[in-house]
């Protein structure tokens, strides 16, 4: 059964329940092999540090490794407790997809620890499965088409209308979601986000602009969607 944990037979030492050296071997080894893939999964289609690709494949290896080594013996487990505790982590915040990889490692690791090897293959496998479907055929994937537009008028120009009738003709949406004075407050700053009627004519809308704003600063650019939450 996939739910039969590898640690079912176990040797009894002393009054706690030892799990077989051979055993926790082979999940050690197992939990490398998924460690392997969870990091596979997390390079494809992602830009990403080699340092943590490195360190996805370790870390279900280690868990696997405390876990064993805990199982049974809540001694140890409140040694080991304590040890963790007196380590403190810093780290960038990371992306959604770096969260996940961090999870799915750590389970991989918990669950081969438990014994349940097949059944941690199952899960990182489906998981994978899964995740890979989703970035083959796209899922979630934003349109290209919107921008963030900023644009630098003189306080001279009077910006609620002067630029509707260029962003009516290349524009599909637009909204205008602030606006920063600067340089002591001779200038203004306009943030909008559109979306384009036709990408291809971006430079004709930006000439556009910039007869109206008097050559001055303007950037359009993908919105910047560099911190996701979960």
């Amino acid at each position: 059964m996939i739910t039969d944990g590898i640690f079912t037979s176990l040797l009894l030492h002393d009054g706690y329940i030892v799990p077989r050296a051979g055993m926790i071997g082979i999940c050690i080894g197992a939990a490398l092999i998924m460690g392997v893939v969870v990091s596979l999964l997390y390079m494809y289609r992602n830009s990403y540090n080699r340092g943590f690709a490195v360190a996805l494949v370790l870390l279900p290896m280690v868990v696997c490794a405390v876990v064993a080594v805990v199982n049974g013996n809540i001694g140890i487990g409140i040694a080991i407790g304590g040890a963790f505790g007196l380590v403190r982590f810093r780290s960038a915040p990371g992306t959604a997809r770096d969260i996940l990889a961090i999870f799915l490692a750590m389970a991989a690791g918990l669950i081969c620890g438990s014994g349940y090897v097949l059944l941690g293959a199952c899960v990182v496998l489906a998981v994978c499965l899964i995740g890979w479907l989703l970035l083959k055929f796209g899922f979630g994937k934003r349109d290209m088409k919107e921008r963030e537009l900023r644009i630098t008028v003189p306080e001279s120009l009077d910006y609620t209308d002067s630029f509707n009738d260029v962003f009516r003709q290349y524009l599909a949406a637009c909204e205008l979601e602030k606006v920063k004075t600067t340089n002591m407050g001779s200038l203004y700053k306009l943030y909008y986000r559109v979306t384009l009627k036709d990408p291809k004519k971006e430079k004709e809308m930006l000439d556009a602009i910039r007869v109206r704003n008097g050559n001055l600063e303007i950037v359009c650019g993908l919105i910047d969607t560099s911190k996701p939450e979960l």
